[in-house]
């Protein structure tokens, strides 16, 4: 009897919020899943979760995308064990707070390579084997800040604009292949991001509707690469958002910008460099 093979779905930063809202929804669809993320214990207790209640087979790799090395290692991983992976979710990502130079180089170089070529790494390892079957799903997460003013000292809309812009010109380079590309732009989302920022309590005093859930934003993703769709902004609010800060010039658009938005906490000007 012949095996049907079940698609298999790759996703960073699968240990909480969107990414493992993702790995939910995808097992719930059928895929196996390859979970990356630094916090092995967080990662096996969804694996188990998913696998009880939706049958999924779970692999887990912990691992750190600051290291260079990290995105060879896990192709290494699901190469050496046959695993053929259909989807790739580009989710890992943190952001940094305080002024540029509150942190070493050392703590932004790491952050760079989570946040500005880990992703385009794995992206690069995994293409010639989805272009090969025609088949094959990227999503890379994004955010609703690569499209609006820049909070003091703050790179995160940077490279996120940075994600935004390469992942139209990947879906211009792969059509006709099979292969979609898709970056999904969320607002403010319940997850864990603002807390390890230590900006929770400031962002928290933004009205409800500017807020959605990890699930929401994982559904409309998902429906989003399904489509074909290069871009989705997740939410009526935030694609008005976006279309303002389109039209609008960035120098009104700092002043309209809310406090809590902006607002940070002052911090030396000369941090210990390492």
């Amino acid at each position: 009897m012949t095996t049907i093979r079940r698609p298999l779905a790759l996703i960073t930063g699968a240990s909480a919020g969107i990414g493992a809202a993702f790995a939910q929804l995808l097992a719930r669809q059928g895929h196996d899943l390859v979970l990356v993320a630094r916090r092995g214990d967080r990662m096996r207790l969804l694996a188990d979760r998913l696998s009880r209640e939706m049958g999924a087979t779970c692999h887990i790799i912990e691992a750190d995308l600051s290291d260079p090395a990290t995105p060879k290692r896990i192709f290494e991983f699901t190469h050496s064990r046959g695993l053929e992976v259909d989807v790739l979710v580009n989710n890992a990502g943190y952001g940094l707070p305080g002024s540029f130079l509150s942190s070493p180089w050392s703590t932004h170089q790491a952050w760079l390579e989570v946040m500005a070529v880990s992703w385009i790494h794995l992206t690069h390892l995994y293409l010639p084997e989805m272009v090969a079957r025609r088949a094959g799903t990227i999503l890379n997460i994004a955010s609703l800040a690569a499209f609006c003013p820049e909070p003091p000292g703050s790179f995160y809309p940077a490279v996120k604009a940075f994600m935004v812009g390469s992942t139209r010109a990947l879906a211009r380079d792969l059509l006709g292949t099979g292969v979609t590309v898709t970056a999904v732009c969320p607002g403010f989302t319940h997850s864990e991001f603002h807390e390890v920022m230590g900006s929770q309590a400031t962002v928290s005093k933004l009205p409800k509707i500017f807020w959605k859930d990890a699930d929401s934003v994982a559904m409309i993703g998902w429906r989003a690469a399904q489509l074909g769709r290069t871009v989705v902004i997740t939410g009526f609010i935030n694609r008005s958002i976006a279309a303002l800060c389109h039209c609008v010039p960035h120098r009104l658009l700092d002043a309209l910008a809310p406090k809590c938005v902006v607002e940070r906490t002052r911090i030396p000007a000369t941090p210990t460099q390492k």
